[in-house]
């Protein structure tokens, strides 16, 4: 055989060999389970533009199939609040939740979802993505084998709906109120006996009595629980929420499995939920309070200063308290905190300009 023949084979040979891996990591597929902190049909959070199911069919369409995600709702595979652990320990590989509900794990899950009186949508996505708030995220979880990606948001909810109407601080004075995470401590400070109720009993809960007040999401998602029948008064711009995220926990060793370009799929149906999903909110939400108020008799308006300023005064004493106790909060608090003065900074020449003079011109 000559030298220029065996040279040719040796190379196609080779070629070969270097091939056959990438042809069989292109035909790889994977099956995972993705549990949710919602029920199976819940709307918005599941069924919804966005939504868990629409983020497994984009990871479906957009890997050609390779990573197909089965959905299960709250209570169809383990518990709603089993989520975090689930994946943690390697039984499922996702879950769908809000971050705020791992408090007990870490009080800095707080900031990844909404803080009272923080960042609304834009300025949110601005410490995500490009301000070290998702390189903190993943810091704070790694000790749980978690990788979170934001995936979705409401944009900002509302106060809520009142039987009466508050006036003044002295107001808040023994409501019984649905309001959970943070802002149900904050509440309490004032004199709120604040308590976590299920979306599905807080219409009879406040139609019968048992509470005075609620707060849920928004005008859209609100008037789907008919709560505009039992309380009328409806105070505006929710101070406790004013962007909330979704978050999307893969077990790390699972996520370590993935290809690049798989990873990059699920990066980027990720970041699309989170933009579709809020756009869904806006378009909906206007069209629901002009309903509320026109039609349906709702009185919206938002809450007196002062009270305003008594919730800003609980939440920074609580926030405080939670950074002196905890070194990873102080960390992740610290970001959010140094990036929200620059990013108001900013919206006070833009945003709140054209919200206050452009708009209405």
């Amino acid at each position: 055989m000559r030298r220029r023949d065996f040279t040719k084979i040796a190379l196609a040979g080779a070629v070969g060999t270097v091939a056959a891996p990438a042809v069989v990591r292109a035909q790889t597929t994977f099956s995972w389970k993705m549990t949710s902190f919602y029920g199976p049909n819940a709307a918005f959070y599941s069924t919804g533009p966005g939504g868990a199911k629409d983020l497994c069919r984009r990871i479906d369409e957009m890997s050609g199939g390779r990573l197909k995600i089965q959905f299960f709702g709250a209570g169809e595979l383990i518990p709603a609040a089993e989520g975090f652990d689930a994946v943690s320990s390697g039984t499922v590989e996702m879950n769908y939740a809000n971050s705020y509900f791992w408090t007990g794990k870490s009080f800095a899950a707080q900031y990844f979802t909404a803080v009272p009186f923080g960042l609304n949508f834009q300025g949110y996505n601005g410490w995500m993505y490009d301000g070290g708030g998702l390189e903190l995220w993943r810091e704070v979880y790694d000790r749980f084998n978690l990788v979170p990606f934001v995936c979705g948001n409401t944009g900002v909810q509302m106060t809520g709906w009142f039987k009466k109407p508050i006036e003044k601080v002295s107001n808040l004075q023994g409501i019984k109120m649905r309001i959970p995470g943070l802002a149900g401590r904050v509440y309490k400070e004032l004199g709120v006996d604040s308590r976590l109720i299920p979306p599905g009993e807080i219409f009879p809960s406040l139609e019968r009595g048992v509470i005075d007040a609620a707060e849920f999401v928004g005008p859209y998602l609100d008037r789907q629980l008919g709560l505009q029948k039992v309380a009328k008064y409806y105070y505006t711009t929710g101070w406790h929420e004013m962007a909330t995220a979704s978050e999307l926990t893969i077990n790390k060793a699972k996520w370590n499995s993935l290809p690049p370009d798989l990873k990059a799929v699920v990066e980027n149906a990720c970041a699309a939920c989170n933009t579709i999903s809020e756009a869904w909110c806006q378009k909906n939400n206007a069209e629901a309070m002009e309903d509320l108020v026109k039609n349906q008799g709702v009185i919206a308006g938002p809450l007196p200063d002062d009270v305003v300023k008594a919730l800003k005064a609980a939440t920074d004493k609580i926030l405080a308290e939670a950074v002196a106790k905890d070194p990873v909060t102080k960390k992740v608090h610290d970001s959010y905190m140094a990036y929200k003065a620059k990013y108001d900074a900013w919206a006070d020449l833009s945003e709140t300009v054209y919200h206050n003079k452009i708009r209405k011109a």
